[in-house]
């Protein structure tokens, strides 16, 4: 049976869920392409219909990953001015909600201590997902974006780290406080 592009392409798209999810809470060494596929609802001898392998498979998820990262900026962002579009991005980011979700929140927090054991060519997919999504940061704020994503990160890894739920809730509010503090958006927020 053939199906159209269309389909192929939900097909595909289910699987780069799947895969995120996975990579975002196993990290990528520990994927399983049949695991992956199960969990997309579908056969593992499906998978070379849409990859050739499974670092391409890792490397494609990596992107997909960063567009909802993007779509998150935009959503956050959207319609507001900018200061205040950065302000509610930073409420987002260093939040309850964005700290438990582990297996769909930021990849950058979720992966960055991975990806100096991937081959370079996965270092270079993420490493150009970072750079899109800062300079997406810097275009709605004159700001130094690279030091509020390394603040942002920074944050957000070590109140996932924390196990105490009060701790790790004073390090999201502090960060949060001082960030904005120091971009000037405080009375904004």
């Amino acid at each position: 049976m053939r199906y159209d592009t269309e389909h192929k392409q939900k097909t595909r798209t289910k699987v780069l869920q799947a895969a995120a999810k996975a990579i975002r809470t196993d990290g990528p060494h520990r994927v399983a392409v049949a695991g992956v596929m199960a969990d997309a609802g579908l056969t593992h001898g499906g998978f070379y219909a849409h990859f050739a392998s499974k670092d391409e498979l890792i490397a494609a998820a990596i992107e997909h990953m960063f567009g909802e990262a993007r779509a998150r900026v935009q959503h956050e962002m959207g319609g507001r001015a900018p200061a205040e579009g950065l302000a509610a991005y930073i409420d987002f980011y260093l939040s309850r909600k964005h700290r438990d979700a582990r297996g769909s929140g930021c990849p950058m927090a979720a992966l960055a201590s991975d990806l100096p054991r991937l081959d370079e060519a996965l270092r270079e997919q993420f490493a150009a997902g970072v750079r899109r999504l800062t300079t997406t940061l810097g275009e709605n704020v004159d700001v130094e974006a690279p030091s509020v994503v390394a603040e942002l990160i920074g944050a957000l890894s070590l109140a996932r780290i924390e196990l105490d739920p009060k701790r790790s809730d004073a390090i999201l509010s502090a960060s949060r406080h001082q960030l904005k503090q120091r971009l000037g958006l405080e009375a904004r927020a």
